[in-house]
């Protein structure tokens, strides 16, 4: 089993011909079932077109009816995100990735409020995420698919470059994973450590969830209090940022350190005290996880 997406999602690139689209939906083709889930392209100046196969229409909305899909992912640039993500929940997708970083904050504001307003069902992940994927079965976004192996651990993060790392180390210990997700690094975001921690929760084929945070808001506080009260299952906590001194902004838009809870040491603390499996050293994770199960 595997959460969000399964190796039968149908799934619709907006941004398709651009560099970035382009080059992500090739790799997405041809990892696990990619060549039957990608099944559009959105671009309104190309439409009747086709990239690898793919048939390109002019709006999300044409996309879905043609196809069936019900879910995109957006690599279009950053002055236009906004507009793309909200063409796909007016078209009433299950589930929208954005990729793209940039965007302003401003931007998400006035997207997450309409999304509020409109009652919006659609759910969004990132902006600013790898995306995520059910290993040997499909991808949906920028991960590299080779080092992620099928198993039984749940990973959820807001780093790209990290949720790899810890990935790829887990691979080497035997630690397959059932689904990997980053939910993205910026500040106004979609869906949040919560609501991924629920679906691995409920997900009879999750043994364990690995909890990646940074410095930066409370997000990780609010996830470690719920899992206190819910979780039935393990989980290890790691906090990017650990010596990042406070007012200095590391690498993601969110993590930027603004008050007294949101250091790493903080978090750690509070993430320890519910009980949650914490590391300073991210690279100590996967044998922390052998000590565990």
């Amino acid at each position: 089993m595997s959460i969000l997406i399964t190796k039968n999602t149908k799934v619709i690139t907006q941004g398709i011909t651009g560099k970035t689209g382009r080059f992500h939906t090739n790799l997405c083709l041809n990892y696990g079932n990619g060549k039957k889930a990608f099944v559009a392209g959105v671009n309104p100046k190309k439409n009747g077109q086709k990239f690898e196969e793919i048939p390109i229409f002019d709006t999300v909305k044409n996309a879905k009816n043609e196809t069936g899909a019900t879910v995109s992912v957006i690599y279009v640039p950053a002055i236009f995100a906004t507009s793309a993500i909200w063409e796909a929940i007016e078209s009433e997708l299950e589930l929208v990735i954005c990729i793209t970083e940039g965007i302003p904050v401003r931007d998400m504001l006035i997207l997450k409020n309409k999304m509020k307003k409109n009652n919006s069902k659609t759910l969004l992940l990132g902006p600013n995420c790898p995306g995520l994927i059910v290993p040997e079965e499909i991808k949906i976004g920028i991960m590299p698919g080779n080092i992620h192996k099928k198993g039984r651990i749940g990973v959820v993060s807001r780093s790209g470059t990290l949720t790899y790392e810890v990935v790829c180390q887990l691979t080497e210990l035997g630690f397959g994973q059932s689904s990997a997700v980053g939910i993205g690094g910026d500040p106004i975001n979609g869906l949040k450590y919560i609501d991924i921690l629920k679906l691995f929760n409920e997900d009879q084929n999750t043994d364990a969830v690995i909890m990646i945070g940074e410095i930066g808001g409370l997000d990780e506080i609010y996830a470690a209090n719920w899992i206190k009260k819910n979780m039935k299952k393990p989980v290890i906590g790691f906090i990017a940022g650990i010596t990042a001194p406070p007012g200095k902004r590391m690498g993601h838009a969110g993590a930027l350190i603004t008050g007294d809870f949101d250091t790493a040491q903080s978090k750690l603390d509070i993430m320890e005290s519910c009980g949650i499996f914490i590391t300073k050293n991210h690279s100590e994770i996967g044998y922390l996880l052998k000590k565990i199960l």
